[in-house]
């Protein structure tokens, strides 16, 4: 072969391999390296008293290819756990430098620093993806992810408590609700790129981006979504004008449905049991997850389910506490009616606080 054919040959190569990375397949990932429509987990509060060597990294997970919790096989800080596979496309994004691949990272807890900016919404998360789809990844972990360039790590403030998170797939032609949603969030981004490719369709992440935002934000909104695999979801999302708890004034109430809630219940931070409207929110007061008890104060988590008994059994997960201050933040859920999410939840409730406990 010739030099000028071998010159050709490389460079057909590299196109195609520039072809096959840029249309890569997006996705939220399981521990064995799968390609899933979502996954939920539950990362454990490490004991107080440190028993059998419990680290504050175990966690439990479940996905669309299965019906009940697993227990991790790798540690949360891991690069193969399920948080540090599905983040493994990120880091090849960065490293790509793509044209057609956009991410969006933000937390009010931004890494690296112990200062939590109330300007922006009580929101932590991350967003991948291309023109043919990505995922979005809601959080309740403080200073997670790192910024791409430093690659995966799970910080240390996220181990002593418990921690929840959904991930969920998405096609490109659900980006532009979930745009909207994240401008009534507010979000402290600190870590972008969204290239002038995808600026037609999306408005407010690039701005979000750039801290360039001037639109007019409602104070709520409500968005259906659909993933990749046809799973419906319900996305609430609130602004800082919307001043009040949006577990009973909003989402019982839309749902049709009483709900147990399961948040951060931090001394003179919390809200009691709620009975005064048609649909009532009750406080989980403590959990049980693989044969150890934790009290909600230990329990960084926020979600709720239907009271069990209840019509429209719902799981939504989100980022914000039953809380009199965080009544004055944005932020917001996202529900499925999925049965085995609603079971794997409902299984951990150990007891909860009824309207005339004091």
């Amino acid at each position: 072969m010739t030099a000028r054919r071998l010159r050709t040959s490389a460079a057909l190569f590299f196109l195609g391999l520039f072809g096959v990375l840029e249309t890569t397949t997006i996705s939220c990932m399981n521990e064995e390296g799968e390609a899933v429509d979502w996954f939920v987990f539950y990362k454990f509060p490490r004991n107080q008293e440190k028993e059998n060597g419990a680290t504050g990294l175990e966690y439990l997970y479940l996905d669309s290819t299965s019906r009940s919790w697993r227990r991790n096989k790798q540690l949360m800080n891991a690069t193969k756990s399920i948080l540090g596979k599905t983040l493994q496309q990120l880091y090849e994004a960065y490293a790509f430098k793509s044209n057609n691949t956009a991410y969006l990272l933000y937390n009010d807890g931004v890494p690296k620093s112990v200062n939590y900016s109330r300007k922006y919404g009580h929101t932590k998360g991350l967003l991948l993806w291309n023109r043919v789809q990505g995922f979005w990844l809601i959080h309740s972990v403080p200073h997670f992810p790192p910024i791409p360039e430093e690659g995966y790590d799970y910080p240390l403030s996220g181990r002593r408590y418990g921690q929840t998170g959904i991930c969920i797939t998405f096609h490109y032609n659900q980006y532009k609700a979930i745009d909207s949603q994240l401008l009534i969030y507010n979000p402290n981004v600190y870590s972008c790129s969204i290239p002038a490719t995808f600026h037609r369709e999306l408005v407010h992440m690039p701005q979000l981006c750039t801290g360039s935002s001037s639109s007019e934000i409602p104070g709520q909104q409500l968005a259906m979504f659909q993933s990749v695999q046809g799973q419906k979801f319900l996305h609430f999302a609130k602004s800082d004008t919307f001043h009040d708890d949006i577990f009973a004034a909003w989402i019982a109430q839309q749902l049709k449905t009483h709900l147990l809630a399961e948040t951060w219940q931090k001394k003179r931070q919390k809200l009691p049991s709620n009975c005064s409207l048609p649909y009532h929110v009750y406080n989980v007061k403590a959990i049980k997850i693989s044969g150890k008890s934790y009290l909600s104060s230990r329990d960084h988590a926020k979600w709720c389910i239907s009271l069990k008994g209840a019509p429209n059994r719902w799981t939504c997960i989100g980022d914000l506490n039953r809380s009199p201050f965080q009544a004055f933040r944005s932020g917001g859920f996202i529900c499925t009616q999925n049965m085995h999410i609603f079971q794997a939840f409902q299984r951990l409730i150990l007891y909860y606080e009824n309207c005339n406990q004091t």
